[in-house]
């Protein structure tokens, strides 16, 4: 019984984490940002999270938005990872797609923009590359 306790209470202890970093990836601070980010790629590539992720991947997909219009390359190279992580995660249903989807057009953006850093397209392409491996309906 108190196994079992231990271990829930592990796994919330997990989730507010990760629900900080989810907050603080709207920080003001580029630096907080990229920490939040370091943190959920992470804890994305470490275990997996897909019930928790499931009902908040809408908000996580609004922040990774935000941080790969408005960061600049470390900041955007992170955010491209963690959504491979993300679509890793969702897997090839409709959640998946839906995220994929909706960053689509702003990875192909930044990976065609010739001042986006080397490193910050990579990361782009790789996101681009995976995403439509995992969750892409449409075979085109």
């Amino acid at each position: 019984g108190s196994e079992a306790a231990s271990e829930q209470g592990q796994e919330e202890e997990v989730e507010d984490r990760l629900k900080e970093h989810m907050d603080n990836l709207l920080d003001k601070s580029a630096k907080a940002r990229q920490a939040a980010l370091q943190s959920l790629r992470l804890a994305l590539s470490s275990k997996t999270l897909s019930e928790f992720l499931l009902e908040r991947r809408l908000t996580l997909t609004d922040s990774l938005e935000k941080c790969l219009k408005k960061g600049k390359g470390e900041e955007q190279a992170l955010a491209a990872t963690v959504l491979t992580l993300l679509c890793l995660q969702m897997g090839s249903g409709p959640e998946g797609e839906e995220v994929f989807c909706s960053l689509k057009p702003l990875l192909i953006s930044i990976l065609t923009d010739s001042t986006a850093s080397p490193s910050t397209r990579q990361s782009c392409a790789t996101a681009l590359g995976m995403c439509c491996y995992i969750a892409a309906a449409d075979l085109e």
